[in-house]
């Protein structure tokens, strides 16, 4: 890995790789900021953990949208930040793991027990073993060590890895699925996307119709998969929570599919962008 983290490999400052840092350092400066301030609330280090595991997350997301997004919008050099975005989602699971250490009294007798005995610590700990070994393996001498199939095999990981994720945020947000269940669409997005390119004829997933009507498709199936849920759990009738998502009320809140559907028209935008971006290339060149 290059340790000089504002450069690129030809060891010339790179803007992007810069505000990348910036922005994954934020998220924990902010977060360890308001607990210094005591602004956390009653729970201060419930609220910790939470604020870490979720950017954990999120920053998953964020690394399994890179390819797709630099498909999408003919933007190559967004690749670049692929591996430090993946690091940093590993860096904050091992914050998030240590900050309910913490909360335990560091009673490593106690931890263990806790996490064989709750299925949800379970599943986040597999997670969180799965991208310890993404993230020591994500040097450049590793790639060597491994040889390129092996380690692609090996990175593949990220995709069960980020499902058991998913499901330990399920388990754990008893209360309030709303956001569970957004970042749910949006893996789904992702997951779905990468087969749509392996299964369409080369660069057909990336047109406008298809990112249209696959992001669509997506949007409804969140909605439906949510309306399920609380019919499940909760035995509220699955038509009212229908009724609900695929309503566009400000005051009430706008529902997780309706999040879905914009960012999969985002990358849409992106994809138009790209298309015409290349053209005036070709024209500059011609």
């Amino acid at each position: 890995m290059n340790w000089r983290l504002w450069q690129d490999r030809a060891g010339r400052f790179s803007w992007l790789l810069t505000t990348v840092l910036v922005g994954l350092c934020l998220p924990l400066a902010l977060t360890a900021a308001d607990a210094a301030l005591g602004q956390l609330g009653p729970r201060p280090y419930s609220a910790f953990i939470h604020q870490v595991g979720l950017w954990a997350f999120r920053f998953l997301l964020l690394s399994l949208l890179v390819t797709p997004l630099a498909r999408i919008a003919r933007w190559p050099a967004l690749m670049t930040v692929r591996r430090r975005i993946g690091v940093a989602a590993c860096l904050y699971a091992v914050v998030h793991l240590g900050g309910y250490a913490a909360d335990q009294s560091l009673d490593l007798v106690h931890i263990a027990s806790e996490i064989a005995r709750r299925i949800y610590l379970t599943i986040g700990f597999v997670a969180l073993l799965g991208l310890v070994a993404l993230g020591v393996t994500s040097t450049d001498g590793m790639i060597k060590r491994l040889g390129g199939l092996r380690w692609r095999r090996l990175h593949a990981l990220a995709y069960p890895i980020a499902i058991l994720a998913v499901v330990h945020y399920f388990m754990q947000e008893k209360a309030d699925v709303t956001e569970p269940t957004l970042m749910a669409g949006w893996l789904t997005w992702l997951l779905g996307y990468r087969l749509l390119n392996r299964v369409l004829p080369d660069g057909q997933a990336r047109a406008l119709p298809v990112l249209l009507g696959f992001s669509l498709l997506v949007a409804l199936a969140t909605a439906g998969a949510e309306a399920l849920g609380f019919w499940a759990v909760r035995h509220v009738p699955p038509d009212l929570i229908l009724e609900a998502n695929l309503s566009f009320d400000l005051d009430v809140g706008i529902r997780p599919a309706w999040y879905v559907l914009a960012a999969g028209l985002i990358l849409t935008v992106a994809s138009v962008a790209g298309d015409a971006r290349q053209r005036a290339r070709r024209l500059a060149r011609a």
